[in-house]
């Protein structure tokens, strides 16, 4: 079958909230009539174009970077960028820089232990077998290290997250027939890994380990902070199972892992003719046929007619203890229900902040501020995850931006307007930041802050750009956004912001300033490492990537590139194989390897083709290039020959 374009890219928000791009659109005729001065701490990086301006007055200087380092690269204001660009590409392979090796590690299907069930290149692992292996669709991830010295850069926990399942490649015969045994299966392969990595003898490898294991959609959960275990929302049949849709992650500065579930709503669906969607469900894209995974034919419990509460289960943030196997995950209700795509933490003045973006097309970006010391919190017995306040954000034409609190009594948020009490808010959180006037966004996905300056960069994907005016109208390239906040307080409650990078194909659109060599397009994955290098991974969808009449014909397979953000340069840092997403992405703390994710090689594309059962490779046979085998995702550790800093 033809893919069909991304759901993200659907819009269920009926809110007449003013779009990002009109603010945008108004931001451009501020500063028309104004000094640059006026784009505020962004002056110097180039307004509201993109990169290349920033890059070129780079060039002119001398080509320096920031300036700075923490002894890993760009000593004596060297160029932060020290790789040679990689070109685009459309081959199915994983391509490096020259002088970097790639070697891939965990993919799909891998025992966790050494005696454990065996991958079969038919598909054919049973479902007791999948929750033994490395799960499906590979996704954030974050490298936790063992020991002390130089031990804790060669030995380490890896915890990534499995976001979906590919049901054309995750069986023998496909998905044309729904069985509780497939649907089982397919809960394994979904979730989180757990896995113990070391290098042995210069080649990084999954060891057999007590901390092992597999988190999947049939693992028990806990529910904690304004949505506990008792809430009636939370009372569907059976005990709470499983997370699902896990996208990005993040960690916190006490050594657990936060998985976050994105389209949940997809699982979902029924076929009684009866049913009707509430406007709670339908506001979160529930419908009767979900993403068409028909799960609900052969288990009730996804059901939404039969089972409707277990829709409230989902659209959580996960915690989950890399070191205690006996600890059930926690579902950490005080970070909002949405399409989290990731959960980006950070500390300021001992308390934490969480960033999180809801990815779909006009949706918003939110941060949870801690309400006291974190240590503190802790010592007291409490999460500091239950203990805060969630808000979000509203962007504004000159510049300027308000974090809106999503408080029960506050605002419109009253039990005049509808609302019960907290929980109430944090189960409709989506309603709840359209009652506060938030400002929608074309698909708010990773965030991430620079480790000095404290300034935080956003992802928006793509989307339909939200008005007749702004940066683009549709905008099928995407950007990404960067603000500071008040006094770089990241608990502060007002930021500046503006555009730091438009993506896109300057023969398509002739605002994108990127050079001919470097362009890219939908912008999803982000990470900055310690020595402020901003990276960029990109998620272009299979019904756009390698097409002329989608004005991606130049830009090539899903890739990863690194900016400076000082100066705005650019570079192509790897490319991916075919109908691939490039995402994911942790050091070790020497930064001496990078551990990226390829996730769903090989699933169907409008410009390669469909997998079959017959045929599944008529996409892409990577990693393995086995002729009787099938595509998988896979972990790949990327290290440089000469045993420099990842980069540099």
């Amino acid at each position: 079958m033809t893919p069909v374009a991304d759901p993200d890219d659907t819009a269920s928000n009926p809110s007449e909230n003013r779009p990002f791009a009109d603010v945008v659109a108004s931001r451009r005729g501020v500063l028309r009539g104004s000094t640059l001065a006026a784009a505020g701490f962004l002056a110097g990086a180039g307004v509201l174009g993109g990169a290349g301006a920033a890059a070129a007055a780079s060039d002119r200087r001398g080509g320096h970077g920031n300036g700075h380092g923490n002894g890993h690269g760009n000593p004596g204001g060297r160029r932060l960028l020290g790789f040679a660009a990689v070109a685009a590409s459309t081959a199915d392979n994983f391509v490096v820089p020259p002088g970097y090796t790639a070697d891939v590690l965990i993919p799909w299907g891998t025992p966790l232990r050494s005696r454990g069930p065996e991958w079969r290149k038919d598909g054919g692992n049973s479902a007791a077998d999948q929750a033994q292996q490395v799960g499906m669709n590979h996704d954030g991830m974050h490298f936790f290290p063992i020991g002390r010295g130089r031990e804790c850069d060669r030995r380490g926990v890896l915890v990534l997250n499995h976001e979906y399942v590919d049901q054309a490649l995750l069986f023998p015969d496909g998905a044309a027939v729904m069985t509780k045994e497939k649907v089982d299966k397919a809960l394994a392969g979904h979730g989180v890994t757990v896995v113990e990595v070391a290098e042995e003898r210069g080649r990084w490898k999954a060891v057999d380990s007590r901390l092992n294991r597999r988190v999947t959609g049939a693992t028990p959960m806990r529910f904690s902070g304004p949505v506990g275990d008792r809430h009636p929302a939370l009372a569907a049949r059976g005990p709470a199972l499983g997370t699902l849709n896990n996208c990005s992650n993040g960690y916190t500065p006490w050594g657990t892992y936060l998985a976050c579930e994105e389209n949940w709503n997809s699982y979902f669906g029924t076929t009684d003719t009866t049913w009707q969607v509430t406007p709670e469900q339908a506001r979160y894209g529930v419908d009767r046929a979900g993403f068409g995974y028909n799960w609900h034919l052969a288990d009730p419990r996804f059901d939404v007619a039969v089972n409707p509460k277990e829709l409230n289960r989902f659209g959580w943030v996960v915690e989950i203890d890399p070191f205690d196997g006996r600890a059930t995950p926690v579902k950490r209700t005080a970070l909002g229900r949405l399409k989290h795509e990731g959960a980006t933490v950070t500390e300021s003045r001992g308390r934490i902040v969480v960033y999180t973006g809801d990815d779909q097309d006009k949706e918003y970006v939110y941060k949870f501020v801690g309400s006291d010391s974190w240590r503190s919190l802790r010592a007291r017995g409490k999460s500091p995850l239950d203990h805060g306040t969630l808000y979000v954000a509203k962007f504004q034409a000159d510049g300027t931006g308000t974090w809106l609190p999503l408080v029960f009594g506050a605002g419109a948020l009253t039990a005049a307007n509808g609302w019960a009490d907290q929980a109430d808010v944090m189960l409709r959180t989506r309603q709840a930041a359209d009652a506060v006037g938030a400002t929608p966004l074309d698909r708010p996905e990773w965030v991430a802050v620079h480790p000095r300056s404290k300034d935080v960069f956003l992802t928006l994907t793509n989307g339909s750009g939200g008005g007749p005016v702004g940066p683009r109208t549709p905008n099928p390239y995407g950007q990404i956004v960067r603000w500071r906040e008040d006094r770089g307080d990241s608990t502060a409650l007002t930021f500046r912001w503006d555009i730091f990078l438009l993506a896109g194909d300057p023969k398509y659109d002739p605002a994108v300033n990127l050079p001919e060599a470097q362009v890219f397009g939908s912008p999803d994955g982000l990470a900055v490492d310690d020595d402020g290098r901003l990276w960029i991974q990109t998620d272009i969808s299979n019904s756009s990537q390698n097409l002329a009449s989608k004005g991606y014909d130049r830009i090539g397979n899903n890739q990863m590139l690194a900016a400076d953000p000082a100066t705005g340069e650019v570079r192509r840092f790897l490319t991916g194989p075919r109908g691939c997403e490039i995402t994911g992405v942790t050091f070790t703390p020497d930064h001496r390897t990078m551990f990226v994710n390829v996730q769903h090689p090989g699933e169907a594309t409008s410009f390669w083709g469909t997998p079959t059962p017959e045929n599944p490779r008529a996409v892409s046979n990577w990693p393995d290039f086995d002729p009787a085998g099938r595509p998988r995702s896979a972990t790949v550790v990327i290290r440089k020959r000469d045993g420099g800093v990842i980069g540099t």
